[in-house]
């Protein structure tokens, strides 16, 4: 698997490439790489109900940009395995996509997370370092818990939503979802809608028991006592736009007060989904965070 894995990443360009990389017995998470093996790695964590499909009109601008574009599913997302009995924390989440990083050969990216999987990012880059030279949050503050307490209690449901409509029913929510948590909803269509469910309507069974076991996953160790070892710089862009899932203020003050090097973008008319609803304001933002690592590693600060 790891030749496979360097043969595709070497000689990747448009169209991107998919194929899946196995961190455990019967965990196996999906990759979408895109750009040439030369340029700048940019890995994207889509969140908890995101896929490689989500960041379809960033990609072309990143490897546009010249970057080395590499999406990564964090298990029970999007097409990566649903397994039974594993760890769902944030904590096993972020050790798997730096397992995937370890077999890819990739080191020093640029990490670009969403929503719940900004956190997976947070932890990444405090216990790998070495892999990450800087981190753009969009839209995900230091969280604790992979879901909500809105959420956690939606899935007592679980059990009845194959009786009343199944992903028929996941897709009418989602939709109400995507709209409900945008500035501007005019991206939201029936086949985008589809495009965020496929991975969910593969084994729906499977992925409602994914969704449960995040919910009662325990974190091994608190994320907030960690910020301050961040070394790498951190910026977190938010949608202008009230809006469902904005982060929250005490989250932003948190980061404001540990990490060392923290900067706060918003993009004005956007909402949750920055990266669908203006993804040159995302390009914006990871081509500013690449500046201020390079001002940092100049003045030796890292």
């Amino acid at each position: 698997m790891l030749l496979l894995a360097a043969l595709l990443l070497a000689d990747t360009g448009p169209p991107p490439r998919d194929f899946k990389v196995p961190v455990a017995p019967a965990e196996s998470l999906a990759v979408e790489a895109a750009g040439r093996l030369g340029g700048t790695p940019v890995v994207l964590v889509p969140g908890l109900f995101g896929s490689a499909f989500g960041f379809r009109k960033l990609l072309p601008l990143l490897t546009g940009a010249g970057y080395r574009a590499i999406v990564i599913e964090p298990l029970g997302i999007g097409s990566s395995s649903r397994p039974r009995k594993a760890n769902y924390s944030l904590t096993a989440q972020a050790g798997r996509i730096a397992a995937v990083l370890d077999t890819l050969g990739v080191r020093d990216a640029l990490l670009i997370a969403h929503s719940i999987g900004g956190s997976e990012a947070f932890r990444l880059a405090y216990h790998r370092p070495d892999l990450v030279r800087g981190l753009l949050s969009i839209e995900g503050g230091p969280t604790e818990t992979a879901v909500t307490p809105a959420f956690k209690r939606a899935l007592r449901f679980a059990p009845w939503i194959k009786l009343f409509g199944g992903i028929r029913l996941i897709r009418r929510k989602i939709h109400g979802l995507l709209i409900d948590s945008s500035g501007d909803t005019t991206w939201v269509t029936d086949a985008v809608v589809e495009g965020y469910t496929a991975g969910a309507a593969r084994d729906l069974d499977a992925t409602l028991r994914a969704y449960l076991a995040m919910a009662d996953a325990r974190e091994p160790e608190k994320l907030a006592p960690h910020l301050a070892e961040l070394r790498c710089p951190v910026r977190l862009v938010v949608g202008g736009v009230r809006h469902d899932g904005d982060v929250s203020g005490q989250e932003v003050q948190l980061l404001a007060r540990t990490v060392r090097s923290f900067a706060l973008d918003s993009v004005a008319g956007a909402g949750h989904f920055i990266y669908e609803e203006q993804p040159a304001a995302v390009l914006a933002a990871i081509t500013r965070l690449a500046a201020s690592v390079t001002e940092r590693r100049a003045s030796g600060s890292q």
